[in-house]
């Protein structure tokens, strides 16, 4: 190899981490680093916006774990990389994001499209930094992987001026470290294992930390044999397959719900990889009167509402195994919750036959799961529809429904499924977005077309900013600056060379899904949605008493 240059030793760096793919644009500041691709093993995938690039790389890393990869030049660029790398952040998934820099010898003055992107990154990202000795280029990438990958996982960024990126470098990329497991310490398995065996009515809170650490096995043996049930949250859907009997499902709605009745019963939560960004322990423990065990792979965080007991820190799937093997739970009653089966599950089955039309949200989503596999994809947008996909989509395994409820991102769906169906290109991948989201990152939709990622776009489209609407009917009672027109869906997927579907009838929907997701191109669905039901949904919460 002749001379290097520091984007050629980034590029080697990058390679030498087994990075398959980079998501961006192309720009004035980062030639170098896109001249360096172009000989390298790596795919580069131009996008038609920073933000899909973003999410493409924050999708990517919540579905391997490894990070996902993201270029933007300076400013502007920067600036619309930004939303992503935020989500990556909060959601818990690793990122590293490379922007473009003007050269250091124009930072000091007031300099076209200059920023000091360090500064403006440092609150969405666990670590960042500039490049400005050639040299260090191995040290920092070595350090923003590991950093990122490590838990709790999440988003670096490298800043590197276009003089920099041009001047030689001599070296060798570092060598990856092999992460070993920690394990928790004895004690507190043990202090775990007595309260467990003490408790009358427990039930297991499971959240992505333990889809992270790849517990699902673990989590389904513990709750099996302890004979606990389990409730997730939006983003821990699947760790216990949904039809299993202890599965009470998905809690997270902001108004009660019949998940809540379980939180008024019990005297134990044992939470597992539970985050406590996907839904605050002051909803389910609002007088911190609750005792917690906290199983993860870090230490709990900080909430006066989430005190736990005990903690016990290492490998969740050892951690559960261990407490297992001490704790004594046989001859015990099941706990109470596990009646509220019944009830969640009557209410998810009275929408198998509803004829409505526009489709009610729930009916929508249940056909949906009808002709989904168990392996396959579903990616939520947010908006009105996220809070039915988090309530009536059920999972059999981890990382099939993504749900962003870190930062919930609106026009993440897209641009995520794409980076879904380059990781798992043998799967059904079916994009879930209201017409709100679907129209913040749609120019997305040619890169899926020139990348060959076909996936199905499913539009609950009702004209306006369905959740926010929702939200100011329950707080004033009416509701003001949320509707909106659309274009014509099929027409506009039609001109990007597409295939475009509407839905006239109930019974249209199945077939039509059927169809979109054999074809050889990416498909838009536009399904007329009832968000009538958000309101019914809430005067039913109200009323909601538990039998227990």
């Amino acid at each position: 190899m002749g001379e290097m240059n520091t984007a050629d030793m980034l590029v080697r760096c990058l390679e030498n981490e087994g990075v398959e793919y980079v998501f961006g644009l192309p720009g004035e500041e980062n030639l170098h680093v896109l001249e360096a691709l172009k000989h390298s093993s790596i795919q580069f995938i131009t996008t038609r916006h920073e933000q899909g690039a973003a999410f493409m790389a924050d999708l990517y890393g919540r579905l391997t774990g490894k990070a996902g990869i993201c270029l933007s030049t300076l400013g502007p660029g920067a600036t619309n990389l930004m939303t992503g790398v935020a989500d990556a952040n909060l959601d818990g998934a690793p990122l590293v994001a490379i922007t473009g820099q003007v050269g250091t010898d124009r930072m000091h003055i007031e300099s076209h499209q200059y920023l000091d992107l360090v500064a403006m990154f440092a609150p969405v990202t666990k670590w960042n930094t500039q490049i400005v000795r050639p040299s260090n280029t191995s040290e920092i990438v070595r350090k923003a992987f590991k950093l990122a990958q490590s838990e709790k996982p999440g988003a670096v960024h490298i800043d590197l001026p276009e003089n920099i990126a041009a001047m030689p470098v001599f070296g060798e990329p570092l060598t990856k470290d092999e992460r070993e497991k920690t394990y928790a310490s004895f004690r507190s398995i043990g202090k775990a294992a007595v309260a467990i065996s003490k408790a009358k009515n427990p039930l297991i809170l499971v959240g992505n930390g333990a889809i992270r650490a790849h517990a699902a096995e673990a989590l389904t043996e513990f709750a099996t044999r302890m004979n606990i049930p389990v409730i997730n949250t939006f983003m821990g859907k699947g760790v216990i397959p949904y039809t299993h009997p202890l599965a009470l499902w998905t809690m997270g709605l902001q108004q009660r719900d019949h998940v809540s009745c379980a939180f008024d019963e019990t005297d134990l939560v044992i939470a597992v990889g539970y985050d406590l960004i996907e839904y605050s322990p002051k909803k389910w423990n609002p007088e911190g009167k609750i005792p917690i065990i906290h199983i993860g792979a870090s230490h709990a965080e900080i909430d006066s509402s989430f005190i736990p007991l005990v903690e016990v820190v290492g490998d969740i799937s050892d951690s559960l195994n261990e407490i297992m093997k001490q704790a004594d739970r046989e001859g015990k009653a099941t706990p109470h919750a596990v009646e509220l089966r019944s009830d969640i599950r009557a209410d998810y089955e009275q929408y198998a036959n509803d004829e409505g039309f526009p489709i009610k949200p729930q009916k929508l989503i249940y056909d949906l799961r009808q002709v989904m596999g168990p392996e396959d994809i579903v990616i939520s947008d947010v908006g009105a529809h996220k809070m039915w996909m988090a309530r009536h989509y059920h999972c059999d395994r981890p990382n099939t429904c993504i749900i962003s409820n870190g930062f919930a991102a609106m026009g993440i769906a897209m641009p995520g499924a794409i980076a879904a169906k380059l990781v798992h290109p043998d799967r059904n991948v079916v994009a879930v977005t209201g017409d709100g989201g679907f129209m913040m990152n749609c120019q997305e939709l040619e890169t899926a077309l020139r990348v060959g990622t076909n996936f199905v776009t499913l539009i609950f489209n009702d004209g306006g900013y369905g959740l926010i609407e929702w939200k100011q009917h329950n707080q004033f009672g009416d509701s003001a600056f949320i509707k909106f027109g659309n274009p014509d869906f099929v027409k506009f997927a039609e001109s990007m060379g597409l295939k475009g579907y509407r839905v006239n009838s109930v019974a249209e929907f199945i077939p039509t899904l059927k169809e979109a997701l054999s074809q050889d191109v990416p498909t838009v669905i536009d399904c007329p949605v009832d968000y009538g039901e958000n309101l019914r949904f809430s005067q039913k919460a109200g009323d909601l008493s538990c039998k227990m």
